[in-house]
């Protein structure tokens, strides 16, 4: 059995997801209806506005029809390394062995190496950047490279 772990961004001031949100639990819905993934752990917990990051993606989850038995929370994380941590036993509770993490392309590298680090055996999908202007890719892409370096440090002290 293969889940999708499903990487946290905020929820905005009405509670509602932002677009990164969305974007990461609809891709994830889709690895469901076609068979890739045969649950969907959503984390993130508590960021500036209620509710829950993971609550906010079970509500979309349930709302394309994926049912409410596929559905785990992680509603705990504030960080990459929190859900990929807190999400293990969830993947060993659903049976998984493999995980397919979701998230966008620019955060990729450092979900790869904190599950590898953590002994998750993943492979991360991404969906698409649609609607996303050239300038807030290239931003993004400019956080991710110095959050990759914190975190390579970060996990590679931990070990020594």
């Amino acid at each position: 059995m293969t889940a999708a772990i499903v990487l946290g961004a905020k929820v905005l001031r009405d509670g509602t997801p932002s677009p990164a949100l969305r974007r990461r639990t609809l891709h994830a819905v889709s690895l469901y209806r076609a068979g890739t993934v045969s649950s969907i752990i959503c984390c993130g917990g508590l960021g500036r506005f209620p509710p829950t990051e993971a609550e906010v993606m079970q509500v979309l989850c349930r709302g394309a029809g994926v049912p409410e038995t596929a559905i785990l929370l992680e509603s705990a994380s504030t960080s990459t390394l929190e859900n990929l941590l807190n999400a293990r036993p969830l993947l060993a509770a659903c049976g998984g062995k493999d995980a397919v993490i979701v998230t966008d392309i620019f955060h990729k590298w450092r979900a790869r190496m904190t599950a590898r680090h953590l002994g998750i055996r993943a492979t991360v999908s991404c969906p698409a950047l649609d609607g996303v202007s050239r300038m807030k890719i290239l931003k993004l892409f400019l956080r991710e490279a110095l959050a990759l370096g914190w975190y390579w440090w970060r996990l590679n002290r931990v070990n020594s």
